[in-house]
């Protein structure tokens, strides 16, 4: 594993832990194993780390989720539960083991750092997008109007980075887990049914993708 890869690793695991303020250049490559004279080599300052690791976030992440075995089903609100069944299945352990990184950063570097607020924003809008597909054919099929399929994945997000926060608060899962339960019940109605009983695509290694995500 390369030294950059290897600080991108580390700043993943620190800055959820212990936030982007929190994390210093010595403290990463103490955790990487690399000289700082190896961390200057591949970023010209932290600023430019943080922006490479919202990068590398979304590249790990992207994997894990275009992965999923949801997506094998051919009904796409049952794709839709599917993902949702997913992540809440991500969700176990210390709020630094499941929450998001760059929800992380971009709650602390939004006005101090427009750089790190815009590779934020690529990664937690670019991550709606890929859900975009699905919503708009199951608005199609149900006959649901009045929203869009953009505002639905958005609000998908703003659900799960919402639960983020109210864990980190709490220090548990239940927050996270509980706007999770609450945005199924939303969907079922908004598309007039039970949508998520049976063979809903939940995943049988929620623990080992979890540890896929640290």
């Amino acid at each position: 594993m390369s030294a950059r890869t290897r600080l991108l690793n580390a700043a993943t695991a620190i800055i959820r832990r212990q936030g982007f303020a929190g994390t210093s250049v010595d403290g990463l490559c103490g955790v990487a194993g690399v000289t700082k004279g190896a961390f200057f080599h591949h970023f010209a300052s932290k600023e430019a780390l943080g922006v490479a690791a919202a990068e590398h976030w979304s590249e790990t992440t992207g994997a894990l989720f275009a992965g999923g075995d949801w997506h094998r089903h051919a009904d796409p609100l049952q794709r839709i539960f599917g993902y949702i069944d997913f992540r809440a299945a991500l969700i176990a352990g210390a709020p630094a083991e499941f929450t998001c990184l760059a929800g992380t950063m971009v709650q602390e570097a939004h006005e101090s750092s427009p750089a790190i607020r815009d590779a934020c924003r690529r990664s937690i809008f670019g991550h709606a997008a890929t859900l975009e597909a699905d919503f708009a054919a199951a608005m199609a099929a149900h006959g649901v109007t009045g929203t869009t399929a953009e505002s639905l994945a958005l609000h998908t997000q703003a659900v799960l980075q919402g639960g983020f926060i109210l864990s980190k608060a709490t220090g548990d899962t239940a927050p996270s887990l509980a706007g999770i339960d609450h945005l199924r019940r939303y969907l079922t109605l908004l598309f007039g049914e039970k949508c998520n009983d049976g063979d809903n695509g939940r995943p049988v290694d929620g623990g080992d993708a979890a540890h896929r995500l640290q």
